[in-house]
């Protein structure tokens, strides 16, 4: 799962699989998801994200081990 702002344009995408998109939906004002040719949710876009989020905290609690 990546995270990438664009400040020039105040957005940020979370991407949270790998793949091209090949549909999308907005599912809020300002948050589009991007699906995949399955269906799958493969990311999610926020616009105006700074006034959405606070973008000067991060954390990730609970992430379960992945077996290789």
């Amino acid at each position: 799962m990546t995270f990438e702002y664009f400040p020039d344009t105040d957005t940020l995408y979370i991407a949270l699989r790998p793949g091209p998109s090949a549909d999308a939906g907005e599912m809020a004002p300002d948050v589009v998801l991007d699906y995949d040719g399955d269906g799958n949710v493969i990311g999610m876009t926020v616009e105006h994200a700074s006034e959405r989020a606070d973008l000067g905290s991060f954390s990730v609690t609970a992430i379960p081990a992945i077996a290789a």
